[in-house]
C-alpha cells in the first residue's frame, strides 16, 4: 500500500490528513513536498478546480476535479499540466484539499463531510 492509499484510508475513516506530497503534476497550485491539509470531502458539492484526493482506475491522485457529472455521480480527475486521469464516482473521492502550506484554498469551504454549503447566492 502506497503513501496516498494510506492517506485515502484515513481520509474515509473521517480523519483529516496533513502531509507533503511530492511530484510536480500540480505546480504551481500545489510544489513538491509543500504541506497540504486534505479533509474528508462532500462529493456532491465539487466544482471543477476543486483539488482532491481520490482514487481513478486503481492509483489515488491528489489532483484536480476538472469536470463534474451530478446526474452520475461522477467527477473527472486531472492534473495541472493538462493530463486527464479520468472519470471517478463519488464513493472513490476521499478527501479535498484544504490548504497548502497554511494557506486556505479558496472554495473549499462548505465542501467537507458535514458543513453546510455556501448560502444560496453566495
Amino acid at each position: 500500500m502506497g503513501m496516498l492509499d494510506a492517506i485515502a484510508s484515513r481520509l474515509a475513516d473521517g480523519a483529516t490528513v496533513e502531509f507533503r506530497p511530492t511530484g510536480s503534476s500540480m505546480v504551481p497550485l500545489i510544489r513538491s513536498r509543500q504541506q497540504v491539509v486534505v479533509t474528508p470531502a462532500d462529493p456532491s458539492k465539487l466544482q471543477a478546480g476543486d483539488i482532491v484526493l481520490a482514487r481513478v482506475a486503481g492509483t489515488v491522485y491528489l489532483h484536480l476535479v476538472s469536470a463534474v457529472d451530478p446526474a452520475r455521480r461522477r467527477v473527472q480527475i486531472s492534473n495541472n499540466r493538462g493530463r486527464v486521469n479520468g472519470w471517478t464516482g463519488h464513493d472513490r473521492v476521499f478527501g479535498i484539499c484544504t490548504s497548502v502550506d497554511g494557506v486556505a484554498r479558496p472554495g473549499a469551504d462548505g465542501k467537507t463531510v458535514g458543513t453546510p454549503g455556501p448560502a444560496p447566492g453566495a
